[in-house]
């Protein structure tokens, strides 16, 4: 994860989700999993920042737990509590 100001006013998020060997549906699926932890759990806590989260192939087999989990462990260390 990436964090960085931005001067738009508003919390963006960007995603990059490597193809790993894995299908077209697997990719799809973890990236609207991240886009739904992003938008429940870190977008609103988020100032006028973008923050670019880079998949690691393990990403693709852990569940959406696992994956919010780790997410809000390190937004937990950079955000400041909601």
């Amino acid at each position: 994860m990436i964090w960085t100001d931005n001067l738009t006013g508003h919390p963006r998020m960007g995603l990059i989700v490597p193809k790993f060997q894995s299908s077209a549906v697997a990719r799809n699926r973890l990236r609207r999993r991240l886009r739904e932890i992003w938008r429940r759990d870190l977008q609103r806590r988020q100032a006028s920042r973008d923050l670019v989260i880079r998949a690691r192939p393990t990403a693709y087999q852990a569940s959406f737990d696992a994956l919010r989990s780790e997410l809000l462990a390190w937004g937990d260390a950079v955000l400041p509590s909601a």
